[in-house]
């Protein structure tokens, strides 16, 4: 049974464009890249909370950080940002959090949002400057049902 024809991607000008013709630079559209790490054993105290309510108490998880970049185009490889070029953001959330009391790493109150609004502050900070895309979100999760994200604004 013969194969069917598979129609070429159409170039902003309505013209075909055959996969070697493709200039990353020129490719209409916004891409975007999505890196998860795991830490375990993170244990935090939510003391804001009213007496008597759970998470008051000390309580861990094992959180799943995710990181999404954008960009409006790819890098001269094809990509938003490669992911290995990502690393010393896993590196800061091992060494940092990975079994650990959140409390005594933090100066605020470590909910999962303000964790993920620090992350955020961080990766900008600290990896945004050496790499093609540009952060657009974190996303905590606490259990595979339960996350937060922080939202960046294009003012950050």
């Amino acid at each position: 049974m013969p194969r069917e024809a598979t129609k070429s991607p159409e170039a902003a000008d309505g013209s075909d464009v055959k996969s070697a013709d493709i200039v990353p630079a020129q490719i209409p559209g916004r891409f975007t890249i999505r890196k998860s790490w795991e830490i375990n054993g993170v244990s935090h105290e939510l003391r804001r909370m009213p007496d008597g309510h759970k998470c008051r108490r000390n309580h861990g998880h094992n959180y799943v950080v995710t990181i999404e970049l954008a960009a409006n185009n790819v890098d001269r490889h094809g990509m938003v940002t490669d992911f290995g070029e990502l690393e010393p953001f896993g590196r800061y959330i091992r060494t940092t959090f990975d079994h650990r009391l959140l409390n005594e790493c933090m100066e605020f109150h470590p909910t999962s949002e303000l964790f993920a609004f620090h992350l955020g502050r961080w990766f900008i900070d600290n990896v945004e400057p050496c790499v093609h895309g540009r952060l657009a979100a974190v996303e905590v999760a606490e259990t595979r049902l339960s996350s937060a994200t922080w939202h960046r604004n294009e003012a950050s």
